[in-house]
Parts: structure tokens; sequence; C-alpha cells
């Protein structure tokens, strides 16, 4: 390239991300602009270096500390402020005047205790651990809607700020963020996660107002009875029947006691007994977890679940003792979209990839811990579309086989800064909370 030709191809970029007054467009023109900026090699690219750098170290829940530190250099490469350490490992952004209206984007950033299968130049160099849930690629999103929106500070009308949050696979993150206290003033919060199923290509996006994904909780419980041999079961108590009769009669608390147009879940997992082809055990545990989309639902499940393991326990002359594990990980709430913001996100949604690859979805039941802000305050959350435009099949959420298709993560980051920068500029002081108005 001559020199002429370089020195007008940097006056250019430097145009596009400086000196172009975005934000007195109308919200389609913002959006476009944005998407544009996102797909632009100095975005995307670096995107790209964050996602995989993030990728190679995987660290499971609150043990964060080398992906909070990536974090946190390349905000301070952007000259973005923040606040560290939150819930121990987390990292809270701010960009705009630090004045209300305030509203936030979240990112959750650990991984999983699975062993990486997929050979590629950047593949989990932690054994045993991998991003097999998209994380690494949602921190690089909000990441880039931060770049975005730093090149455009002085014209955001109010704050963004950004939640990197430890420990959403199981370990509640968000919970432990809102009770920090660092989300106080934020009148809406909205994430995303990336969806690798067939009917969600690149460049679509999906998702519902009211109940999206289903609260969750875990069980655990033994069964003692008494050990003896196989060939005299008359003179043990058999502990393996017990469990064995809890497992079948679980099922029929979705079957035969909730209601049809109330989805819930009870699925057994693991079931141990410890001892020989003939040998009756002392004890049996089994394990699972129970899903439902009201709170209402969650209560009653966890009830019947304890009540039956341990009467039929005592049917078969055995006891039990059931453990919910509600101090280690707490039940997840259902995740349900406030529906003003819905509104907000189908306008802005339909802006950035167009009417046509807006989607609505049915209510799935996995869980989320965004739930936990969505408690607190108005939230959203959608799906975002990872197929590939060849058809070639991706594989699931917590596979050691699982892929992010790096061309989602321009629009994730787009939609990040569109709906956080139009929000503000709806939503002026005015509009917001009494308890919003102090500055940061």
């Amino acid at each position: 390239m001559g020199s002429f030709n370089l020195f007008c191809f940097f006056i250019i970029i430097f145009h596009v991300f400086v000196a172009t007054p975005i934000f007195s467009h109308s919200s389609s023109s913002i959006s476009t602009k944005f998407l544009d900026l996102a797909k632009s090699p100095e975005v995307f690219d670096w995107m790209v270096r964050i996602r995989r750098k993030i990728h190679e170290y995987p660290e499971l829940l609150y043990e964060e500390f080398k992906t909070s530190e990536v974090i946190r250099e390349e905000l301070d490469k952007m000259g973005i402020s923040y606040k560290h350490p939150v819930a121990e490992t987390g990292v809270i952004g701010y960009i705009g005047t630090g004045k209300p209206p305030f509203v936030a984007l979240r990112a959750d950033i650990d991984g999983l205790p699975i062993q990486e299968m997929v050979e590629w130049e950047h593949k989990s160099k932690v054994d045993g651990k991998m991003h097999a849930c998209g994380h690494d690629a949602h921190t690089a999103m909000v990441l880039g809607a931060a770049k975005i929106l730093k090149q455009h500070e002085d014209q955001i009308k109010g704050t963004v700020v950004l939640v990197f949050q430890p420990a959403e696979e199981g370990g509640a993150g968000a919970k432990r963020i809102i009770e920090a206290g660092v989300l106080d003033k934020v009148s809406a919060i909205f994430g995303l996660h990336v969806a690798p199923v067939r009917e969600l290509p690149v460049g679509h996006v999906a998702s519902k107002a009211g109940p999206l994904l289903a609260g969750s909780g875990m069980f655990d419980a033994t069964i003692h009875g008494k050990g003896g041999h196989a060939a005299m079961p008359h003179s043990a108590i058999d502990p393996v029947l017990a469990a064995s009769s809890a497992v079948v009669n679980l099922q029929q608390l979705v079957s035969r006691e909730a209601d049809p147009l109330d989805p819930q879940v009870v699925t057994v997992t693991n079931f141990h007994g410890d001892g020989a082809f003939n040998v009756i055990p002392d004890s049996v545990t089994i394990g699972g977890t129970f899903r439902a989309f009201s709170p209402q639902s969650i209560t009653r499940l966890k009830e019947r679940i304890h009540q039956v393991i341990t009467g039929q326990a005592a049917v078969h002359r055995c006891t039990a003792e059931v453990d919910f594990h509600e101090d280690k990980k707490p039940f997840y709430p259902a995740t349900i979209n406030d529906d003003k913001l819905h509104e907000h996100f189908l306008e802005v949604a339909k802006n950035v990839v167009g009417s046509e690859n807006v989607h609505e979805m049915q209510p799935v039941t996995v869980s989320e811990d965004f739930s936990f802000y969505q408690e607190a305050l108005p939230g959203y959350f959608f799906m975002l579309g990872m197929k590939s435009h060849s058809g070639e099949p991706l594989a699931t959420l917590h596979s050691p086989h699982f892929t992010v298709n790096e061309d989602a993560l321009p629009y994730g980051a787009a939609l990040h800064a569109s709906l956080a920068t139009t929000y503000l500029l709806n939503h002026d002081g005015a509009k917001v909370g009494a308890k919003n108005h102090d500055e940061l």
C-alpha cells in the first residue's frame, strides 16, 4: 500500500471511530452503524483474539483470576474505569457520564469442568477444564460493545455498566453481584447466550416476554438400610429396593401431580450403591435436579421430593436424608423477561439484524443465574444464533465438542451496544426512580 493510500486509510478509520456523531441519529441508524463497527477488522479481529485467549485458559467458578486479569487489561487499554474485585473475581466497568440513567450489560466469565475434545490451535491448555458454554464469547462481545461505546462516550446519555460476572455455572455469581450493591442504581440489565441450534443461524436472535428459562434446584439423598449377603436378602434391609422405589415414584410428581399447563421436570441423574455383585450394601445414594417456571412449583417439588424419598425409605424399613444444597447452590429462580424491555429488544433487534431474523421462542427448562438480576431489577435475556450458513451442525452446550462460530461476535457486540444506548436515549433522569439520581 502506497504512503498516500495508507494515509487515506487511517483518515477514514479515524473518521469512522471518532468523528462521526452517531447518537444524534435514529435508533435504526445507530444500530446499523454499531453493526458496521462491530464487523470492522479493528473490532472483530480484536474480539476474536480476546475470545481465543480466554478460551485457552478456562477457570471454574470463583477461580477466574486470569480471566479477570485479561478483562481488566483490556479495560485499562481503553481507558474504562472499573471496580474489582466484586464477588471475588468479578469486574464492573463504567462508560458514560457516571450519572443516571444507568443500564447494564452482563457477561458470565467462568468455564466448566469438562475435558475439551476439539482439536484446534486454541484448544484449552488446562486439563479437565473448558469453555463449553460460550462464556468466552459472551465476555468478548461485551468487551466489543465497550470498545464501540468508549469511542463515542461523549454522546452517551447516561452510564453503561459492564458486568463481568463469575460463577454462573452453579455458583450463583449473579446473586453475589446483586448482594455487593454495585447495581443498586441500575434501571435495566441485558444479557445474551450463544445458541448452537439449527433453527438459529448467525445474524438471528430469539427470545420472548415473560418466562423464558426455568428455575431449578438440585438434590442428593442417602437411603440407609442393613447390608448383607445377596443370597439371603431376608436377613438384610435392602436400600437398593428402597432407592429404586423412590426413583420410580419421583416420576409421578410431574405426570400425576403437576398441572400439564405448568411445565415441570424432575430427573434423577445418579444412583450409587457400594457393594459387590453378591452383596447388599448398607446404603445407596441418589441425586438429581428439579425445574419449574414458578416459585410455587419449585417449592412444591422440593417438599414432595423430600416426602417421597423419606416415605419410600420408611415403607422399605430404611431411613433417608435429603440434601438440597441450598448453602452451596441456592435455587435458581426462573428467567422472566420484562414486558417493556421485550418491546425495546424487538425494536432494537429488528434494526440490527432485520425483522425477518428476530424470532419468538418457546420457554426452555434449562436455567440461568441471570434470573437473580431480574428479581432485583428489570432484565432481559435473549439467544444469539451461531449456526453457519453452510449448515454445518454445532455441538450442544456443555459438550466436550462444543465450538463457537465467531461470525456471531459482531452481532452480539452490536446488539449489546444498541440496547444500552437506545435505552439511555429513551430514559432520561426524570423517567427513572428517585434512588437512581445519585452519581457513581
